[in-house]
């Protein structure tokens, strides 16, 4: 039997839910806010949502894989030191998303935020609403997340219509590139964006974005907060024209009385697209199988970055 793997966490229920796999490692809690327990971890796991800059203390040892524990790895090259190999969390958190992403448009269109507010007055509105059935959704970003949403969107008699980087084909047809995006969103009556945060995508939901929606639309947001301008947000929502669903804000997180808070149109939930109990699992099970991979001299998944 050779070295065992050190592999720090940087929490108790993760740390102990991998030592339940009974593998052979070594498991040390590191959080990244203290200097390295060791000068060599062979996994390191930084905590969930924790802010870029705390990689900048992994200049103190060396590592076989940083593994994070989200998709996004948005401003990680800036900061992670040289030397190192990083990997996203895919895998972990596109079903608890899509999950979301789901129940802000269904939210949205039967009104539910509207019949929790009229229950807390003892006020009984009835009214019709948009279903979500026979609608056209536009699914900006098809990736991960943007696949799980569309799975989960087809139930319910949908028209779905996708658009990536590039254009491409599969076996449910046309996935149109971003230089087609201008055309698309006039056709829609939901617009999900699920894309990774880069200068590519900063403020894509802008003005002229929000402007060629058309009249009444649904507009949802679980990227990250800065996809969206925010002052054309809270332009658009405060002329009533279109409806938005927010799980990413700029800032987050949104301060009291920022005007967003104030749209009976406007959907707001705090980041939580992957906060569930599925994390957990999902997560022991991709550290385990990057375990496995680097027990056997194989390269781990996942890696999206090389210092």
């Amino acid at each position: 039997m050779g070295v065992p793997l050190v592999v720090s966490l940087p929490s108790e229920p993760l740390r102990a839910a991998l030592r339940a796999l009974g593998r052979d490692v070594v498991v040390v809690e590191w959080d990244l806010t203290t200097p390295s327990p060791l000068e060599h971890v062979d996994i390191v796991v930084p905590p969930y949502l924790s802010a870029a800059t705390l990689l900048a203390n992994l200049a103190s040892l060396t590592t076989g894989l940083v593994q994070s524990q989200s998709i996004g790895y948005d401003g990680v090259a800036e900061i992670l030191p040289p030397g190192h190999v990083f990997a996203n969390a895919a895998s972990v958190h596109e079903t608890s998303t899509a999950e979301l992403a789901l129940a802000l448009i269904l939210a949205s269109q039967r009104g539910i935020p509207d019949f929790v507010r009229d229950a807390q007055t003892g006020s009984w509105n009835r009214s019709w609403r948009p279903s979500l059935a026979d609608r056209t959704v536009l699914l900006v970003g098809y990736g991960g997340v943007g696949r799980a949403i569309e799975e989960r969107l087809i139930p319910f008699e949908v028209n779905v219509v996708r658009v990536a980087r590039r254009e491409r084909f599969d076996d449910r047809g046309t996935i149109y590139g971003f230089e087609r995006i201008a055309e698309l969103l006039p056709r829609a009556d939901v617009v999900v964006v699920g894309v990774p945060l880069s200068d590519a995508t900063t403020h894509l939901i802008d003005d002229h974005f929000l402007g060629l929606v058309r009249d009444g639309a649904l507009v949802v947001n679980v990227s990250r907060g800065l996809v969206a301008d925010t002052e054309a947000l809270v332009a658009h929502a405060s002329r009533g024209r279109l409806r938005l669903a927010l799980d990413v804000t700029d800032p987050e997180p949104l301060p009291a009385g920022h005007p967003l808070f104030d749209f009976s149109n406007v959907l707001i939930s705090p980041h939580v697209g992957g906060a569930t109990s599925a994390m957990l699992p999902r997560m022991v099970r991709l550290v385990d199988r990057q375990i496995v991979l680097m027990q056997a001299g194989e390269a781990p998944v996942n890696v999206v970055l090389r210092s």
